[in-house]
């Protein structure tokens, strides 16, 4: 095996290996299709690299309208992938800008991030109680509109209503009313992380 050859073969397994990473079932090309595909693309850029395409290697030997199918298909995976990609940061960009506003709202009410995490009930049931208050707060116009307003509990109203003494929603005011904001607020993906923690 010359050098030229040594370098397609070890060009080829690297483009193997990126297909195996990089296939998804979702497109609707069989692997081998895709594999077929990425070899050829990583082989072209080679010989481009090379400047040996226009001399040695036409492309009419990759398949003349097969090449252009191919192309058209990998342009489809690979557009794919960069509005996967895109969505991704602006997911993460959207979250960001969330956190922003929620920690800018607590802030109205007294309460930062690193309250939460010491407020934060520890056992599993009293989490539970506390997020039933929370809800409790949201549902009710009245409950909610005195939150708003006095930027306090309205304890005194919930008496009976929670299956936890005052003492109890005093000692948990700060979660309950931060996970009150979340409920009431516009908050997609702390709303979402809500739903699957509870």
């Amino acid at each position: 095996m010359d050098a030229d050859q040594d370098d397609e073969v070890s060009i080829g397994m690297l483009a193997v290996d990126q297909a195996i990473d990089t296939y998804k079932t979702e497109g609707g090309t069989s692997f081998f299709n895709y594999a077929e595909i990425v070899i050829k693309r990583r082989l072209i850029d080679h010989y481009r690299r090379e400047q040996r395409l226009s001399r040695a290697i036409p492309f009419s030997s990759f398949g003349g309208d097969q090449q252009a199918e191919n192309d058209g298909i990998l342009n489809q995976i690979e557009h794919h992938q960069a509005m996967m990609e895109f969505q991704k940061k602006q997911e993460s960009s959207d979250r960001r800008e969330e956190i922003k506003q929620y920690t800018k709202l607590l802030n109205n009410y007294g309460i930062s991030f690193s309250d939460l995490v010491s407020c934060a009930p520890k056992h599993e049931d009293a989490r539970l109680r506390a997020m039933e208050a929370a809800r409790l707060i949201a549902e009710q116009e009245e409950l909610r509109t005195h939150l708003e307003l006095k930027k306090e509990l309205p304890l005194k109203q919930m008496a009976g209503l929670v299956k936890v003494s005052r003492k109890t929603l005093e000692r948990q005011r700060k979660y309950i009313i931060a996970m009150t904001l979340i409920i009431c607020g516009d908050f997609k993906f702390l709303q979402d992380y809500l739903k699957k923690s509870s």
